[in-house]
């Protein structure tokens, strides 16, 4: 089974005003590997994902989950956006 991982990618990339095209330079990545990820079509390896959470100098946690990340302003606990 293989599970879904969030991330905040384009909201990071968003804030800093980074493209796609800059952040993959930046990872030594394809662009299209950002789409991907943004999209939630492919998962990143771990060491992947650490070199995100370091580009953005956040927590890996910041950036990626196995639960949805809650809607700006959506005041509700994980579980009751769940149902």
């Amino acid at each position: 089974m293989s599970e879904h991982v969030h991330n905040r990618i384009a909201m990071l990339r968003a804030e800093r005003g980074i493209s796609r095209r800059q952040l993959a330079e930046a990872l030594g990545v394809h662009y299209q590997t950002i789409g991907y990820l943004e999209r939630g079509e492919f998962s990143p390896s771990l060491h992947l994902a650490l070199r995100i959470a370091r580009h953005f100098e956040v927590p890996v946690e910041v950036v990626f989950s196995t639960d949805p990340f809650p809607r700006l302003g959506d005041p509700r606990p994980p579980a009751a956006r769940a149902g």
